[in-house]
């Protein structure tokens, strides 16, 4: 499936949970068509899990960037795609900051208006800066590469 494709279900079942649903294994293999023995769908469970595992300080890290916004009037695509993106940058120390701000900016044409494009890379810019302040090595490089601290 791939990571992009993996993503994208991530953000699809946390979309579906967000307004209600199960975000089971009967959307995957149904909805979704996802193949049960790919690889991949274990990345698309792990973000899934670490998403709501997460959510307080997700959600923290996006209103905490949001101008002139709050959570509760974004569009709940938007805000999926968000968690998702932020549950990378902050969770995954192994995937450079700005693919995922890159994938989510992807993930915000297809699912979501042309507006939300650079509204989401705009708060997730935000979020990374903040989260490469607190030091932890990762640096965020808008060309989507990783930059190490020696």
């Amino acid at each position: 499936m791939g990571r992009r494709k993996a993503r994208r279900a991530a953000v699809q079942l946390v979309y579906e949970r967000m307004m209600g649903g199960e975000g089971g294994k009967q959307t995957e293999t149904g909805l979704l068509e996802l193949d049960t023995a790919d690889p991949d769908l274990e990345y698309t469970r792990s973000v899934v899990f670490g998403v709501f595992e997460n959510m307080t300080e997700l959600d923290d890290a996006v209103s905490v960037n949001l101008v002139g916004w709050t959570l509760d009037r974004l569009a709940k695509v938007d805000l999926a795609i968000l968690r998702v993106a932020c549950w990378e940058i902050m969770c995954q120390p192994n995937i450079p900051i700005g693919v995922s701000v890159e994938e989510a900016a992807e993930l915000a044409h297809r699912f979501s208006t042309p507006e939300s494009v650079p509204f989401i890379t705009g708060v997730l810019s935000s979020v990374a800066r903040d989260y490469e302040s607190k030091d932890d090595g990762k640096k965020y490089d808008e060309d989507g590469d990783e930059d190490e601290d020696e």
